[in-house]
């Protein structure tokens, strides 16, 4: 990543102060020779103190995140904090633009192209501009996601299964400050080219979330969204009063584990999905989690989905239309 990034910005992220500024990422095009996307970022900065980036947006189609993130950029004062807070509220402008996962400028999934490459496509070069010239700035990093419009979650946020006792502790102690009712310690299914990879990887602490998602935005993952991000920030030391203060401890929050593949169910066909749980419900092994139907077929019985696993329904697909593949529920355990 010693290559240098093919961005343009005015950004001084040496400079105290707050800045509000954009990334200019090369795009030329048939309508626009020499053109750019361009990305929303910001430095607040005063002096030592923590380091922290704060990302969202990185599928187009998952706002919660991103609304969270607009407030601190609005409402953050460097008189007010220690430190540095980098936030870019929406990586994947095209895709916000057009309320799809990936960016249908060049058809990447920026979280599966870290850490990039500066003479790739637009998600390429904005991965490397992340990679080499923002994550080695910081000592934190909070990345906001949801299930976009294919996928419902619990509101949860979110921590990665880790190997080093010590790194587990600090992240879940950052888990505990965001303050969702639920949280999640995950082992990715794919995790080749994810930001929560390569900032693992760099020995720094990562959080992330899934706040609900089907393509809007509730008002619960709203709010949960924008108080876990003040409560984030103070518990670093950014800040020195919690917006809205959090109960302490385990006990205050329902602990989730996915661990393997077993938890998940995949759709084996094509068809119309009909689920037979809710969100939150508990489920056990060998109970049907939902069922395939063949509208080309209607003579055909549906095809019925069972769980392999006991636990807490998790997430789930949203759009009946389904095809062969496709997640439709993930069952989590209990810890």
């Amino acid at each position: 990543m010693s290559e240098k990034s093919r961005i343009g910005t005015d950004l001084d992220l040496d400079a105290d102060g707050k800045q509000v500024t954009r990334l200019f990422v090369p795009n030329p095009s048939n309508t626009s020779a020499w053109g750019a996307i361009v990305v929303p970022i910001a430095s607040i900065k005063r002096g030592d103190g923590p380091r922290v980036l704060l990302t969202g947006g990185a599928h187009g189609d998952e706002y919660e995140g991103p609304l969270a993130l607009w407030e601190v950029m609005r409402e953050l004062s460097p008189g007010a904090m220690r430190g540095q807070v980098i936030v870019v509220p929406t990586m994947n402008v095209p895709g916000m633009q057009a309320g799809c996962r990936i960016s249908p400028v060049d058809h990447r999934d920026l979280n599966r192209s870290f850490p990039g490459d500066p003479r790739g496509t637009p998600t390429s070069a904005l991965a490397h501009y992340i990679s080499s010239e923002l994550l080695p700035r910081v000592d934190a990093v909070v990345d906001f996601h949801s299930g976009g419009r294919s996928l419902s979650f619990l509101p949860c946020g979110v921590m990665h299964q880790l190997p080093d006792p010590e790194k587990a502790a600090k992240t879940e102690a950052l888990l505990q400050a965001f303050g969702a009712p639920w949280a999640l310690v995950l082992e990715e299914l794919d995790a080749v080219g994810m930001l929560d990879t390569l900032v693992e990887d760099m020995g720094k602490t990562f959080l992330t979330t899934e706040l609900r998602g089907g393509g809007r935005v509730t008002p619960e993952a709203a709010r949960i969204a924008r108080r876990g991000i003040w409560n984030v920030l103070a518990h670093l030391g950014v800040t020195d009063a919690r917006p809205d203060a959090v109960p302490e401890g385990r006990d205050a929050t329902r602990y989730l584990e996915v661990p393997d593949r077993s938890h998940y169910t995949l759709s084996p066909s094509a068809g119309i999905w009909e689920p037979t749980f809710e969100l939150g419900d508990r489920v056990e092994a060998g109970q049907v989690v939902g069922r395939i139907h063949h509208p080309e077929t209607p003579e055909r019985a549906p095809l019925s989905l069972e769980a392999k696993r006991s636990g807490v329904l998790m997430a789930e697909r949203v759009p009946a239309l389904t095809a062969a593949g496709d997640t439709l529920a993930v069952i989590a355990k209990e810890r």
